[in-house]
């Protein structure tokens, strides 16, 4: 099931976008505040309809799949999400299996593989509002893992994550992809990408800058040309730390 972006243009955040998604990957998206990041994951997601071009799963438009077709493809963890009610944690991570109609045994193994890749066995049965920013977002991105999506799209994941969270639920992603999964990150942190994506989508100005592996995508000259910063690469491959 191939995810790709063909010549996506909203106004006044993307321009031309075109690219193809691998499943099995992680794909990185990096680039400056206003890059177009969000807009692009927004697009692909089926969220948004792009004012040209158009996001396509195996060929067909995102945006004219049923929200049921969408939700059981394609799982989606915005920058902010949110929570309506003050459920528990088990609770918010079942509305994952709505899309679903496989049989309640199935459902509880969903969430429940998705409580335990996410360490929120112990707090299963807190309600949201006792939860601290970083255990909010790791419940809400057990809603999306519960669905068990083909594509998972999360925007800044590992915002509000201490370091012992982010290297887990990078670790998560890269378990998912080795099934199968398509992963696409927005991230901030360049050394997070550099170390444990596949590839990287690298957008400035609404425009892709780079795109291909790690070490080409995110080299020392295209960090200086779209970052406007001088910047060093330290240390050997999977274990680089940037230095400015």
């Amino acid at each position: 099931m191939m995810l790709a972006a063909r010549d996506i243009t909203l106004i006044g955040r993307l321009s031309g976008v075109s690219l193809t998604l691998r499943p099995g990957e992680v794909t990185a998206i990096c680039g400056p505040n206003g890059a177009g990041k969000s807009s692009l994951l927004a697009c692909l997601a089926g969220l948004i309809a792009p004012d040209h071009g158009a996001a396509l799963l195996d060929d067909e438009a995102v945006t004219a799949l049923s929200a049921r077709q969408r939700a059981q493809a394609i799982g989606y963890l915005p920058q902010q999400g949110e929570a309506a009610w003050d459920l528990s944690v088990e609770t918010l991570a079942a509305l994952g299996r709505l899309p679903w109609t496989v049989g309640a045994a199935a459902d509880h193994a969903a969430v429940a593989a998705a409580l335990a890749a996410l360490d929120l066995d112990g707090l299963k049965d807190r309600p949201l509002s006792r939860l601290s920013g970083g255990e909010r977002a790791r419940a809400l991105l057990a809603r999306v893992l519960a669905g068990q999506p083909r594509w998972l799209l999360a925007d800044e994941p590992l915002a509000n994550l201490d370091l012992a969270h982010q290297l887990g639920l990078l670790g998560q992603f890269r378990r998912l992809a080795g099934e199968g999964t398509g992963v696409v990150l927005v991230l901030h942190d360049l050394a997070q990408a550099m170390n444990h994506a596949d590839r990287v989508v690298v957008l400035d100005g609404g425009r892709i800058a780079a795109d291909g592996a790690p070490d080409q995508a995110l080299a020392e000259e295209v960090i200086e040309r779209v970052w406007q910063i001088r910047a060093r690469w330290l240390g050997d491959a999977g274990q680089r730390a940037l230095s400015t």
